[in-house]
């Protein structure tokens, strides 16, 4: 009886002492998960900015002037095309404010 008593002690000491341990386990984890958490805030809040940044109208259109070498179009160089069944809401320019360009075969722009 004495050994049973000793033995059903033991294993209660020994289920005490896991609990802890892992309970002390559980909370180093929830640490780490919090820190790697507020990384990866600061991290998206980055992204967003840059994401701010390179979607500007204004970064845009100095990119499409200065690196990519476009320019605003002319008049008549755009034609609006509506389905059918659409009511235009713009007049249609004339034929003869349209220009077609094309390219020739050292690649200049002829119109």
């Amino acid at each position: 009886m004495k050994t049973v008593t000793l033995v059903a002690g033991v294993l209660l000491v020994f289920v005490f002492v896991w609990e802890r341990v892992d309970v002390v386990r559980l909370g180093y984890q929830i640490e780490r998960l919090k820190t790697q958490k507020v990384l990866l805030e600061r991290k998206r809040d980055q992204l967003q900015v840059k994401f701010s940044a390179l979607t500007a109208p204004e970064r845009i259109a100095k990119v499409a002037t200065e690196k990519l070498g476009l320019v605003p179009p002319q008049q008549g160089q755009v034609l609006m095309v509506h389905l059918p069944g659409e009511a235009p809401s713009l007049s249609l320019p004339s034929v003869e404010q349209v220009r077609l360009a094309r390219h020739d075969s050292t690649g200049r722009v002829s119109e």
